[in-house]
């Protein structure tokens, strides 16, 4: 999983925005941490999921790790000021983006990440 995430780290421009799908557990953070450690990143890199959102500061640009998971009105992302994470020197990663609905950028891409049985299957668009 962190080999296949440094991959992809050096297609990541900012100005986009990835949604990632999958269970709980399938490798969401994971794969997000494996980005950060390929782009360089040294400090210490958490889950989002108590917090909604994680930012990681770098020369040019931000990353931005959101998790969703536990948003019951997508509404209530206005409140936070989602959309204004979503600019030309960021590049936002999105668990969970169903529950984000209409308050979402279209993404870059999408990433799903299934685990199976002894491994993990990973397809992005």
């Amino acid at each position: 999983m962190l080999s296949l995430a440094a991959e992809y780290s050096k297609s990541l421009q900012p100005g986009k925005t990835i949604f990632l799908h999958g269970d709980l557990g399938a490798g969401k953070t994971t794969f997000v941490k494996g980005i950060l450690k390929a782009l360089g990143y040294k400090g210490n890199v958490k889950s989002p999921t108590y917090t909604l959102v994680e930012s990681y500061e770098f020369k040019d640009f931000n990353i931005y790790h959101f998790d969703l998971y536990r948003i019951s009105d997508p509404e209530e992302l206005e409140w936070v000021g989602i959309r204004d994470y979503f600019n030309e020197k960021s590049i936002c990663f999105i668990e969970w983006p169903d529950k984000g609905k209409d308050f979402l950028p279209k993404p870059s891409s999408n990433i799903y990440i299934r685990y199976l049985v002894e491994r993990r299957e990973v397809e992005i668009s």
